[in-house]
């Protein structure tokens, strides 16, 4: 009988909209995700996942798998509901041109809310809003064409501690924040805060290569996840978003 790793903690939405976004990726049956065993009001039961340390060979493994999880597609952009991007909401829900015009939904959706967000936790500096001003004028130029890819399955929180390596040496994703999005996203995450080796990035780009342009787009990608960490944990982040913002095109 397999072990139960159960998660608690305040009550709300955030263990049955976990639920959702595991189940989600599951459904594409590509990379190994935690089992949903039960969730409630203030807790989620995993199936539990039995751990050692990654080896080289992972990387290679995860980089494609994960190319192969984006070719996994919806018609529009977004998911059915709403959920969490760590303790904050995070957006899905799109509404008129949000569905299919990606640079309308990732402004409006991802980093206006944040903005929005950091503004009423007097968190904003000049250099930010003059930054976000910028942004705002030249996302629909800077994200044009990624329509042509169409909206992937994301993870949507990838970073190096959202997966386990298993005792067969493969990734198992948990603690997604899913929606269906532009996949660079997903790699941007990946790339933030390290840990990721470049055998991870080769592969995946070996199954699924990105087009050009990307390094510019991905400095928009992290700015959501950097301001999103500014309004979760303060001003020990305002130089991180500060830095990012201005490198902006």
């Amino acid at each position: 009988m397999s072990k139960i790793h159960t998660k608690t903690g305040p009550e709300g939405d955030y263990y049955r909209c976990e639920a959702n976004s595991l189940n989600e990726l599951a459904r594409a049956d590509v990379l190994m995700v935690a089992k949903v065993v039960s969730f409630g009001t203030d807790f989620i039961s995993t199936v539990q996942i039995e751990s050692r340390k990654p080896s080289s060979q992972l990387f290679s493994k995860f980089g494609k798998l994960l190319a192969k999880l984006h070719k996994y597609k919806s018609s529009q952009y977004g998911f059915w509901e709403d959920n969490f991007i760590g303790a904050t909401p995070q957006l899905n829900i799109a509404n008129g041109t949000e569905m299919c015009n990606w640079a309308d939904f990732f402004f409006n959706k991802r980093l206006l809310f944040q903005y929005l967000l950091a503004e009423k936790n007097n968190l904003t500096t000049y250099s930010i809003n003059r930054g976000f001003l910028k942004i705002e004028s030249n996302i629909s130029s800077t994200l044009n064409g990624m329509e042509e890819e169409g909206a992937s399955l994301l993870h949507g929180d990838l970073w190096y501690g959202n997966f386990i390596c298993n005792t067969e040496d493969n990734a198992v994703l948990i603690d997604p924040a899913v929606y269906y999005g532009h996949r660079e996203t997903d790699l941007a995450m990946c790339r933030l805060f390290g840990g990721f080796t470049s055998d991870f990035f080769i592969s995946y780009d070996l199954e699924y290569p990105l087009l050009p342009g990307w390094r510019e787009r991905e400095k928009i990608y992290k700015l959501y996840h950097l301001m999103n960490h500014l309004n979760l944990f303060g001003r020990s982040y305002l130089s991180s978003v500060e830095e990012c913002i201005g490198s902006i095109q």
